[in-house]
């Protein structure tokens, strides 16, 4: 299991304790546990089931933050206060409904014990973790064939990104697979052998998890040791299989279009299109419904700080190449590319007082649900960009157009897991997040992508 999974595990175990205990004390004696009514079974199940779906949304499962433990202080209030609410405005809802359910009047109550009782046990359920975290189960075991320059990448990758804080990693390194990476000798974290031995011997001295195929070269490669490890149960992945699973995206450096024509993907039902349809329709008209207010007080504040327009049109591409005009609240000063079409920068100038607000709280995206709803975008996808840079990027980067087989979305796997995109540079990063969305999309993939998105709107790092 993954850190993310474990420590997952431990805040439901925490909370399954803790909770029953808070709800006899906050709820009427009446409604005892010993004899519960619908409303104290729901109240019981709903608020630790929303605590953790919280703490999903605002990224306490993420490798980052478990490896960096003060960044969950802030969000540890702030996940239980927002599930806190949640349940006392539907137990005062549900009430109005059924008086026969039970009301929260005891709301202040129910959450200042929510707010220190699931703190307490998210905190209790990190310190937990930091003596798990070196367990030898917690540190998989990979036999790595080959000592190269795409090893290097692997072992690089692995150590900032991968799902797993920590990887004991060994490399078999032969003449035939290419160069040996000095690299690789200087970095004390992994272990370079011959493969004199064989590969089936060091991988069952080892006990490997896996067996990661990497070498640089691969032309006479002798495959018959690789089917000898398969035949006594080890799990043999080829490198780019292996990047795809552990990092959660593709590694377009080392990209072979033959493993990608070949693997699985790239192959969107007419099913999940359509239940992607119905939640961008669903989502959008809640959201808007929602944020209705603060959209009006946005466009007055544009008005007051810039003049008229409030809206901004720009010619954007999605599906199929398609191209279509955005609406998004106007953050720039006006006629602010009459020299044409220019990256964002770092304090840019031609954003006003209002629009960096805007940006910042996300507030200038919301008109782009109007586009959902016309069907030119989707909640989730690739970020639409105009057509001067998807010529400019197609012709710098293979398989660019591969990520128009899906809508433009208003966000996306590769806006939520990294920064603002300003160059080519940035743009082949997000790619490689683009593209492992598309080749492995399902409807699941979108309400991931969704609940994530709360962490990026409340710590919008890198945003212009």
């Amino acid at each position: 299991m993954t850190p993310g999974t474990i420590m997952f595990l431990l805040d439901a175990v925490l909370a399954l304790l803790i909770w029953p205990l808070l709800i006899m004390l906050a709820l009427p004696a009446r409604l005892s546990l010993l004899q519960p009514s619908v409303g104290t079974v729901a109240t019981a199940l709903v608020f630790p089931a929303a605590s953790l779906l919280f703490f999903y949304a605002l990224g306490l499962y993420r490798r980052d933050v478990i490896l960096h433990p003060r960044r969950a202080l802030a969000r540890l209030p702030l996940g239980v206060a927002m599930a806190a609410l949640i349940l006392v405005a539907l137990g005062k809802l549900a009430h109005r409904v059924m008086p026969d359910w039970p009301e929260a009047a005891d709301g202040t109550f129910l959450f200042t014990a929510a707010m220190l009782g699931f703190c307490a046990s998210g905190l209790i359920a990190r310190m937990s973790f930091r003596g798990l975290r070196w367990l030898p189960s917690m540190r998989p075991r990979l036999l790595v064939v080959g000592a190269g320059a795409r090893a290097w990448d692997l072992a690089w990758m692995l150590r900032h990104e991968g799902r797993n804080l920590h990887y004991d990693i060994t490399f078999l390194h032969d003449p035939s697979y290419g160069p040996l990476d000095a690299r690789l000798l200087k970095d004390s974290s992994v272990v370079v052998l011959t493969a004199h031995g064989g590969v089936l011997a060091e991988a069952r001295r080892l006990g490997a998890s896996d067996i990661v195929v990497a070498p640089d070269e691969r032309r006479g490669m002798d495959l018959q040791p690789l089917m000898d490890c398969k035949s006594d149960g080890f799990v043999i992945e080829q490198y780019l299989s292996f990047v795809e699973r552990e990092i959660r995206r593709l590694d377009l450096k080392r990209m072979e279009n033959h493993w990608l024509l070949y693997s699985d993907g790239f192959q969107i039902s007419a099913l999940d299109r359509f239940l992607k349809r119905g939640l961008d329709v669903l989502v959008s008209l809640l959201i808007l419904a929602v944020a209705a207010p603060f959209l009006l007080v946005a466009m007055l504040a544009i008005v007051l700080d810039d003049g008229l327009p409030i809206f901004y049109r720009q010619t954007r591409v999605t599906l199929g190449g398609r191209e279509f005009q955005i609406l998004k609240l106007r953050t720039m000063r006006r006629n602010a590319e009459t020299s044409g079409a220019v990256w964002a920068a770092d304090r840019d100038p031609r954003i006003t007082r209002v629009g960096n607000f805007l940006r910042r709280s996300r507030l200038d995206e919301l008109p782009q649900l109007f586009n959902v709803l016309r069907g030119e975008m989707s909640l989730v996808g690739p970020r639409p960009e105009r057509p001067a840079f998807v010529a400019q990027l197609t012709a710098q980067l293979p398989l660019y157009q591969q990520r128009h087989l899906l809508k433009a979305g208003i966000t996306g796997w590769a806006q939520v897991n990294y920064p603002y995109g300003a160059s080519v540079d940035d743009a082949r990063s997000k790619l490689s997040y683009d593209l492992y969305y598309v080749k492995n999309y399902a409807i699941w993939f979108d309400l991931i992508v969704l609940l994530q998105t709360l962490r990026v709107v409340l710590w919008p790092g890198g945003v212009r």
